[in-house]
């Protein structure tokens, strides 16, 4: 089961969980070039081993294993997947 990043993260980006990530699948990292004009930060769900480092990591409580997602967030499970399709 992959974790989501939710509202939460909507404007903070911190990328303390990008650090402890240890198959790279939080994205965008302050690198890359979205970074800037992200909103957030996404979990890809094809990439996660659902290890849970990033829960603790995330200074705002924004992520979530996927079955975890409170009701009023559940969108931010296709929002994350959907980032990676593009």
């Amino acid at each position: 089961m992959p974790h989501v990043i939710a509202e939460p993260c909507i404007g903070t980006k911190d990328t303390a969980c990008v650090a402890v990530c240890p198959v790279d699948c939080i994205h965008p990292r302050k690198d890359e070039s979205e970074f800037a004009a992200a909103t957030q930060l996404y979990i890809d769900p094809d990439t996660c081993i659902d290890c849970g480092l990033c829960v603790d990591e995330c200074p705002v409580k924004a992520i979530f294993p996927v079955d975890d997602v409170p009701d009023e967030w559940k969108k931010y499970i296709a929002i994350n997947a959907e980032h990676f399709k593009k």
